[in-house]
């Protein structure tokens, strides 16, 4: 278990001591997609929505969601974070496919990496997204949720290929 690092010499869960680590600057990118039916797609893009401004909401929620990671994942480090932005993108697809995919970037300088909550920031801008227009249609799917890019921090950057 020597190269996993949440674990101690028994076994045991515990968090990564980064006291020593030098604070850097961190950046994390993620992403993800939710698939709607063509009356969710346009009544988002109309702002008709009965529970409202769905992807303002959903922005929010994302924004929130990063600054509470720790407090959901239990082995991460709480974070001071110097920026969080969720945007999202309407798309249409081939075979009269429609999609939103939510991008969140997250920023800090510390001693640990941004990736979990850049990934927990998108994916609850999505279940935001399914909350607020579940009403409509249910059979929404989200999916393609990964860490896009990150940087800073001893093991460099990276970036999805």
């Amino acid at each position: 278990m020597s190269e996993l690092t949440h674990f101690d010499r028994e076994g045991n869960a515990i968090m990564v001591d980064v006291s020593e680590k030098p604070v850097t600057t961190r950046i994390a990118v993620a992403t993800g997609k939710i698939y709607v039916c063509q009356e969710i797609f346009e009544r988002i893009q109309r702002h008709e929505i009965a529970k409202g401004d769905v992807l303002g909401v959903a922005r929010l929620a994302g924004i929130m969601a990063t600054k509470r990671t720790s407090e959901l994942i239990p082995l991460c480090h709480p974070l001071p974070l110097t920026k969080c932005e969720v945007n999202f993108e309407l798309k249409e697809a081939e075979s009269a496919l429609y999609y939103i995919e939510a991008t969140c970037l997250v920023k800090t300088d510390g001693k640990t990496g941004v990736e979990m909550e850049a990934l927990t920031g998108v994916q609850i801008a999505l279940l935001t997204i399914y909350d607020m227009c579940k009403a409509i249609d249910k059979s929404m799917l989200i999916t393609d949720v990964h860490l896009v890019s990150k940087s800073g921090g001893k093991s460099g950057d990276f970036c999805w290929k």
